[in-house]
């Protein structure tokens, strides 16, 4: 239904060409599943109402090898290119020699979509990916939201690692506390607490079909008058946003409200790290425990004495409250074939729950799942 309402067409038309600053003739590419909402907005909708060439992709970054993407992006001359974090980090962890052995010259713009993206994924997707002469453009929007809104402007927005910069044209995201108290907007001053939207778009979703009640209840009755995102977010002193992380991925420890994207952004800064992800697990006496899965890059063994150093290292960087419990080798994430990671795969293998996972198929390798459970670190016994 959603597709078929003129704000929405118009919306995906417009973000699409202002984003990533399309111009006629160029070749655009989104590598998300078509299937998904990424695929509806930006790899059909929105490129195919402003004219534009789109590449329609079947398949993972790394098969036959790792420089697929990049090959892709030589052979059909791609200007355009947007992917998901879990997709860059994948593909760090094989190196830069990939990514070298194409030209990549096509490439004007480059665009992360799906979840936030740590700085030093960011670093390595512009300095090796774009030559350090590609623009990013980290976008933040969600299913519901039919299409951007909180991104760079590419050539007018200043750029910093991590942060998904500022709001579209027209959106007004507001960031409020646990109690609904709006928090101060004002130049130089932080803010940090659930990020809504005080105002619509043209792009938003109307309702559920066949269930208007539970659609006002799960987006517009927490807090009185907006609509809440279900995201936690920072604004800084320059008023760039920075997403936090899904409200529910806070885990409290021993009464500490902790975000586990700050977890997970501490351990893929360690140089032996591709990538990791971060849940929590029942704990007896601090009522939630870290669960870490690591991903190492692709030259580095794991061991016991690595694994200590990984944990002190989180200590280091954040503080020892929050140190994983336990931290599990991970030679691969379970991700669908868009890049996604499938959090709530990883939250029951912690949880020991490995006969509740849920349908798998979606997974881009389903061959993932049985290592984890296999060598999972809170078996029961």
């Amino acid at each position: 239904v959603l597709h078929t309402t003129g704000g929405y067409l118009a919306f995906t038309s417009m973000t699409h060409e202002y984003v990533f600053d399309y111009r006629d003739g160029e070749i655009y590419w989104c590598t998300a599943d078509v299937g998904w909402v990424t695929g509806h907005s930006y790899i059909v909708y929105g490129p195919l109402a402003n004219g534009a060439t789109t590449v329609m992709f079947e398949g993972v970054p790394n098969y036959p090898d790792p420089s697929r993407f990049w090959q892709v992006v030589d052979k059909h001359k791609v200007s355009i290119f947007y992917t998901a974090p879990t997709a860059i980090r994948a593909l760090m962890r094989e190196g830069e020699d990939y990514v070298r052995k194409t030209s990549r010259k096509s490439l004007r713009l480059l665009g992360t979509v799906g979840e936030p993206i740590n700085p030093e994924a960011w670093l390595w997707y512009y300095d090796y990916v774009g030559d350090k002469r590609c623009p990013i453009v980290d976008t933040w929007w969600q299913t519901e939201t039919g299409g951007i809104l909180i991104t760079p402007i590419p050539g007018a927005t200043p750029l910093k690692p991590g942060s998904a910069t500022r709001p579209f044209f027209g959106v007004e995201p507001v960031i409020v506390d646990g109690d609904g108290k709006r928090l101060a907007m004002e130049p130089g001053v932080v803010a940090e607490g659930n990020l809504c939207l005080a105002r619509s778009w043209p792009g938003q979703m109307r309702t559920v079909f066949g269930d208007h009640k539970r659609f006002v209840e799960t987006y517009f009755s927490t807090f009185k008058g907006l609509y809440f995102t279900g995201d936690g977010a920072r604004r800084d002193a320059d008023g760039f946003y920075w997403i936090t992380g899904r409200v529910d991925d806070v885990i409290n420890v021993a009464g500490h409200r902790l975000g586990t994207a700050e977890i997970e952004s501490a351990l893929v800064a360690h140089p032996k790290v591709a990538e990791a992800a971060v849940v929590g697990y029942p704990h007896d006496i601090k009522g939630q425990g870290i669960y870490a899965y690591v991903t190492l890059r692709a030259d580095e063994e794991p061991n016991e004495a690595l694994r200590a150093e990984l944990v002190q290292w989180v200590r280091k960087e954040i503080s020892a409250i929050a140190a994983p419990d336990l931290l599990q080798w991970a030679p691969s994430l379970p991700k669908t074939r868009s890049g996604k990671i499938m959090r709530r795969i990883l939250r029951k293998i912690a949880e020991d729950q490995p006969s509740q996972l849920g349908d798998v198929s979606t997974l881009a390798d389903p061959t993932v799942v049985e290592d984890l459970v296999g060598n999972r670190m809170n078996r029961a016994g």
